[in-house]
């Protein structure tokens, strides 16, 4: 049985940071390319970050370049969403996905 499980969701003041993990069991891991989604209020759910198994170019969504970094951990299977320098507008749940897999969601919220 597949399970991506995310953790480390909070509420966080401006300019903070917080650092989501997905743990993935169930499927090769290595095989597959890592996405973290994000999906505010009243607005469709988006991508934000993917990692290939060999951590080459990462995408960023633009909103998120050079705030937010994606790594993973082949052995621990497990990926990771850094988030920093976060914003009002990155309030959001944050789901992983694999291949045709999701999480449960972590709630992010930023407020003062």
């Amino acid at each position: 049985q597949v399970q991506l499980v995310e953790s480390g969701g909070g509420l966080v003041q401006p300019g903070g940071s917080l650092r989501l993990s997905c743990s993935v069991s169930g499927l090769t891991f290595s095989l597959y390319y890592m996405t973290w989604y994000r999906q505010a209020p009243g607005k469709e759910r988006e991508l934000v970050a993917g990692i290939s198994n060999g951590d080459v170019n990462p995408y960023y969504a633009i909103a998120v370049k050079g705030r937010f970094t994606i790594s993973r951990d082949s052995v621990k299977n497990t990926v990771y969403l850094q988030m920093n320098r976060l914003k009002s507008e990155d309030t959001a749940i944050y789901y992983c996905h694999a291949a045709n897999y999701w999480g449960p969601g972590t709630q992010v919220t930023v407020s003062s």
